[in-house]
Formats: structure tokens, sequence, C-alpha cells
């Protein structure tokens, strides 16, 4: 896709910026806010159709710039949302940022092998960071831009709007009080059918794949139902589309987690069905949730109890940009910070390398 190789490209030619000495930080001396100003870096999809729509919702935080390398994105959304030309970056001019007092978060929204690059310029830059979901490529890039940010005094959060949607919410709580027992057994799935075949997503220099994309929504749905991290995963994966999956690219991906308690989860994940549950057994009973992981209609039941709260889209990326800002202005801590991206991906990694070795593989 022409957008996707602009990025490249505009990478290729500012990484050397990186390197430069980190911005003095002007966060010191500004006055306190009552609403931050967010830059959404990268105006696909995600950015086009539910993060600018959400933030006009928002209450703790509002749209104030952007950064894209294709100058009629820029010029449509600065008609569209009346966005100053000051607060208008490429990704040449993207260090400038620093100097912008109106720009208090950049959400990082790229491919995820330009992650790590975005976060810790942003980082340097003096800014708080957001990521989209994957956190990054490698356990590596993760633990370097969690650094970037601590060293810099900047929050970090990956968009992980499932932690703050009610209905996840509440079956946490039903399975934390206990209410279908021990959990013995997790059975999660989040897939669909994706009919493009040059996008990011089937991209592997880019980071695409999806048990990267997908993924981490199966694996976040067997942590939190049994509230522990895996010890160890065999794994599979395969292609009905190696024209389009190539390089050992995962088109659909299966992994069986071992956690300390004993409980055990299957999880599944795919570019080639439409499949979106999360069934847990406990015990005492049972708790299911579908759709489980989709934008809005996430519903569930536990033991004759309903979990429903309804809501329209974009409502969850509202409520997740109102709380990581929330969190900032109070200075509390955000409710997936790096650290919760960063454990995914050490699973991730764990299953890429289980489904080619075919053997079970232990994690640390």
């Amino acid at each position: 896709m022409t957008s996707r190789r602009t990025f490249l490209n505009a990478a290729a030619l500012t990484s050397a910026a990186a390197a430069f000495s980190p911005h003095v930080l002007l966060s010191a001396t500004r006055p306190a806010k009552d609403k931050l100003g967010v830059a959404l870096v990268g105006l696909g999809y995600y950015s086009t159709d539910l993060l600018a729509p959400a933030l006009q919702k928002t209450k703790n935080c509002y749209l104030a710039g952007i950064v894209t390398g294709t100058p009629a994105k820029a010029e449509k959304w600065k008609q569209q949302y009346n966005i100053p030309d000051k607060n208008i970056y490429s990704y040449q001019t993207f260090d400038q940022i620093a100097n912008n007092p109106d720009i208090d978060v950049v959400y990082v929204v790229l491919p995820p092998s330009m992650h790590e690059e975005y976060v810790i310029r942003a980082a340097k830059a003096g800014k708080h960071v957001w990521v989209e979901k994957p956190m990054a490529v490698t356990a590596k890039e993760c633990q370097n831009m969690i650094d970037a940010c601590n060293k810099n005094k900047r929050s970090l959060a990956v968009g992980y709007r499932l932690h703050h949607e009610p209905n996840t919410q509440e079956y946490i709580r039903v399975l934390r009080e206990g209410q279908i027992g021990k959990i013995q057994m997790v059975s999660c799935s989040a897939g669909y059918y994706d009919q493009r075949t040059d996008h990011w997503k089937q991209k592997k220099e880019m980071g695409g794949g999806v048990m990267y994309d997908m993924g981490v929504y199966v694996l976040q749905g067997a942590r939190l139902a049994t509230g522990e991290e895996p010890i160890a995963v065999t794994a599979q994966q395969f292609t009905t589309r190696p024209e389009v999956y190539k390089n050992g690219l995962d088109e659909t991906s299966m992994a069986q987690l071992i956690f300390p308690s004993g409980a055990r989860a299957a999880v599944q994940t795919s570019y080639g069905m439409n499949m979106n549950y999360l069934h847990v057994t406990g015990n005492k009973g049972k708790l299911q949730m579908e759709p489980y992981s989709a934008y809005n209609g996430v519903k569930g039941q536990w033991n004759g109890g309903k979990i429903e709260h309804p809501y329209e889209v974009p409502w969850q990326q509202t409520k997740q940009m109102d709380d990581d800002a929330e969190a900032i202005l109070k200075n509390k801590p955000v409710l997936a910070p790096g650290e919760e991206g960063l454990r995914d991906i050490k699973i991730v990694e764990a299953i890429y390398k289980a489904a080619k070795t075919g053997s079970e593989v232990k994690i640390s």
C-alpha cells in the first residue's frame, strides 16, 4: 500500500533524528491543564475511523495535532478537525513536537515495526506516549520503550481498549470473586477473514502476522481469566493462502498455555476465519463471553448471571483515552502500562518458537 511505503521511506529518511540528544522537557514550566492535547501519529483506518471520532467525545483529552507522511491527508484533517498548521507534522519534522506545548500525548498508530522508534522519540521529546497493540515486535523493543519513557519521566500506555471496557471488567470481577470456582480451562478465539493482500498485516518486515495483531486479544483473554502468567506453551501455525502469507507468516495460530495453578488455555486466532469468544470453565460452573473482543455488542453470562453493558462505537476508544488521560492528569498508574504489552510479546515470541520447533517452550 502506498501509505505504508510512505511510512517506511519516511522512517528511513528520519532515522538519524532519533540519535539527537534529548530535548529539554517543557512540562515543568507548563501551567496545570484540565484536558490533554493528543497528537495521532499515522492516519490509517484506526486513527481515521475510530480514534479521531472518539476524541470528539472525550472529556479529559482532545485531538490537538497529527503526524503524517501524506500531505493530502494533512490538509483533509486540518479542514475536518480545525487543526492549526503549527500542530501538523511530517515524519521529517516529528522531533520538533518537543517545542509544542499544545501537545501533551503522542499516540503511535503505526505498523508494529515502527513502534519502538517513535515511542522513544516521543519520550525524548518530553511527551507522554500511547501506543497501539501489538506493543512491538520483540520483547527487547518493548523494554527499550519502557526504559525510554521511565528515563524521561513520561507515562506509557498500550492501547488495550478492553481493559477499559465494562463487560470485560465485569467478567474479571466475577472470576476473581470465585463465582465459578477454581479456573480449570480457558478457550479463547479472535479472528476475521482479511481479504487484503498488501497491508502491513501481510508483511513480515512490518510486524505482520495474526499472532501479533489479533493474537494479543486471545492472550489477554487467557491471562485475564486465570489471573496468572503462563509458564509454558505449545503452538501450531499455518496458512491456507501461501501466496499472501509468505516466509512463515501466520494466517492462523493456535497455542496451548500452561499456568502455575494447573489451569490450561487453548487459544486460536486467524485472518482466515471469523471467530470471537471466551469460554472459562471452573470447578463450580462456567463463564461465556460472545462476542468477547468486538468494538461493541460485547456480552456474556455465568451460572445464570448476565454481563451486558450496551454502547456504541467508538465508545471503547473514548473510554480508553479518557481513562489514560485522567491517569496522567492525576499522576496515577494507567490501566495497561508498557509492562502489560511486554508480557504479551514475551508469550508471542514463545509461541512462534514453539510453532517452529514443534516443542514445548518454557516462559520465564
